[in-house]
């Protein structure tokens, strides 16, 4: 028996509970940047400068970008991008104006973008320009590591059509004039609607814009229901390879973990790339990479998908209460690190599907930018609760109790800190992503342990939308404070490059828990301006130390569950970007 290729048919997507694309603009805010609107949703209609990912392995696909590789100078400091001649699905062709347009809104809004950060892109250029109708050079003011430029800095750029060069009164010309930036930007970002708000009645008209049926990819947008059910139909206008095989690629929410397994389960038919809950699978090897037994395995393949990330629980810095000045001692954050047993989700709640995360660089893929002092996967603070109750002890708290009692004020050694009062009692919130079992086992399993060293936590869990569109990074003022305390949305960070200027860099757009460290910073820096492995390995060792998040074991983000008569799914992208115009339908030959 063989298989023979069909053409056409629909595929349906499940997506995670919890979070429906909210931007499809492509110059997406701090709080909704993440996988799901990025590259599960925009990135099929608005193809990036450079694509990310080749074949399943980390790296630049240069047959999928719309640029062809940076030419530098000898001086290291200028690098030329030439734009291939695609085109939208207006006709018109994709060019070095397109980038301009993305560039000088880049420059005036950047603060705008989720993956700006104050001082590097687009803030370390001296000089950007059009030098040709299919080229744009970008000029430096010191040189980089090329590797950088090209990973973190370059993909940032989505190309934007002249399209979307327009205001409520017609047609502007922020491409060419930078003072015109702000009203195209008010402009789209009405288009859009607004990106925090939970209804989708506003995403409902996105299919029918004059602005957003303008694409490059290989998709465009046929529908976006209330209930978040979106539907996407092949570009006929596509210029660039592997055109879509599909008639229609499908995304279907579900409420909960539960939920998923119930619909693979009982209604196989309904959904061809769904995932099994983690909780529900079991990896008897010692490889989590590797799928193991699936209990769904007369309909779907499983296959799990491993990305280039970390998790963790972010902390706010910035919470302008007693709660802020707890978690800005690292003695405190090193205590609630030691009472996180990773070990106990990797091995029992995500059944073998798990590994312990030691610091900002991800453990899986298996790579060599990974320092050698973190590589077992313990960290520097690794699950110890007596240790954590020592170091309560030794800086001013009554650990006899939970929760533990501030009985040493002040700031000097041995006490507890600037901003905590004598009496204190150490107790801090923590919100998390609701409908996920396995996760809810993981936090309260850090709450039983956390108390045992006298540190209370408060559970509460909350939609994940909602979650990150209220506990995410963005203005902190005494007007609109920002109260969470601590967050975890199951996740963290997909990196391109891991080099922390996004994460970790004093008011860095995503930067999550608002974390400022002029030694982090400076650290940081020396990432950026070398390709010596030294420097990435000094870095992420001081943020294992000081601990300004709390990592958590990391897991493939799904355990998809494929079904059997799809093809092209795999290999997965390390950084979670898609491509359905790949997935295709077999049926078995003589």
């Amino acid at each position: 028996m063989g298989e023979t290729a069909i053409r056409g048919g629909v595929a349906t997507w499940a997506c995670l509970p919890g979070f429906p694309p909210a931007v499809i603009f492509p110059f997406t805010p701090a709080e909704r940047f993440g996988i799901r609107s990025l590259y599960e949703f925009q990135l099929l209609m608005y193809r990036p400068l450079y694509w990310l990912g080749c074949d399943g392995k980390p790296g630049i696909d240069y047959d999928l970008s719309i640029g062809e590789p940076p030419e530098w100078t000898e001086d290291g400091r200028t690098c030329t991008v030439r734009i291939k001649p695609w085109r939208w699905s207006n006709g018109e062709t994709v060019t070095a104006d397109n980038v301009m347009f993305w560039m000088n809104m880049l420059v005036r809004k950047g603060p705008k973008y989720g993956a700006y950060t104050e001082g590097y892109f687009p803030d370390n250029l001296v000089s950007y320009a059009k030098v040709a109708e299919d080229a744009v050079s970008f000029t430096f003011d010191r040189v980089y590591s090329r590797n950088w430029v090209l990973m973190n800095q370059l993909t940032m750029i989505t190309p934007m059509p002249k399209a979307w060069d327009r205001t409520e009164d017609g047609p502007a010309d922020a491409t060419h004039d930078p003072d015109q930036v702000d009203a195209v930007y008010d402009f789209l970002m009405a288009e859009n609607g607004d990106p925090v708000t939970e209804d989708n009645t506003h995403r409902t008209r996105w299919a029918d814009s004059p602005v957003w049926s303008v694409v490059n990819g290989p998709w465009r947008l046929k529908g976006f229901t209330e209930d978040g059910v979106v539907t996407f139909v092949p570009n006929e206008h596509y210029s660039g390879p592997n055109p879509a095989r599909l008639d229609e690629f499908r995304q279907i929410q579900t409420e909960s973990d539960e939920h998923q397994y119930r619909l693979l389960r009982e209604h196989p038919e309904q959904v061809q790339a769904g995932f099994l809950p983690l909780s529900y699978g079991v990896q008897p090897g010692d490889d989590p990479t590797v799928g193991g037994p699936n209990p769904l395995a007369a309909t779907h393949t499983l296959a799990p998908q491993v990305m280039f990330n970390v998790n963790f629980i972010a902390l706010n810095f910035v919470n302008p209460t007693v709660a802020g000045h707890l978690i800005r001692q690292p003695y405190l954050r090193q205590a609630l690190q030691s009472c996180l047993d990773q070990d106990y989700g990797a091995r029992e709640v995500y059944q073998g599907y798990g590994w312990t995360q030691s610091g900002p660089i991800p453990m899986h893929p298996r790579s060599d930018l990974v320092s050698p002092k973190l590589a077992d996967g313990r960290g520097t603070w690794p699950f110890d609760i007596e240790r954590a109750r020592e170091l309560l002890a030794d800086n001013g708290w009554d650990t006899s109790v939970t929760p533990a009692v501030c009985v040493r004020p002040g700031t000097g050694p041995g006490e507890a800190g600037a901003g905590i009062p004598a009496g204190t009692r150490l107790s801090l919130s923590l919100r998390y992503w609701a409908g996920r079992p396995a996760l809810t086992r993981v936090m309260e399993q850090f709450e039983a342990d956390a108390a045992k060293a006298g540190i209370e936590l408060r559970l509460s869990e909350v939609v994940g939308s909602v979650l990150v569109a209220e506990d995410g990074p963005g203005p902190h003022t005494p007007e609109n404070p920002k109260l969470w305390e601590l967050s975890c949305w199951g996740g963290g960070w997909v990196y391109n490059y891991p080099t922390g200027e996004n994460l970790f860099q004093s008011n860095a757009a995503c930067n999550f828990s608002n974390y400022a460290d002029a030694r982090a910073d400076e650290l940081i820096a020396r990432t950026v301006t070398t390709d010596d492995l030294e420097a990435l390995y000094e870095y992420q060792e001081y943020i294992s130390e000081q601990v300004p998040v709390i990592f958590t074991p990391t897991f493939p983000r799904r355990l998809f569950e494929i079904g059997a008569d799809l093809r092209g799914v795999t290999p997965f992208n390390p950084y979670g970007l898609i491509n359905p115009e790949n997935w295709y339908y077999v049926e078995d030959t003589p």
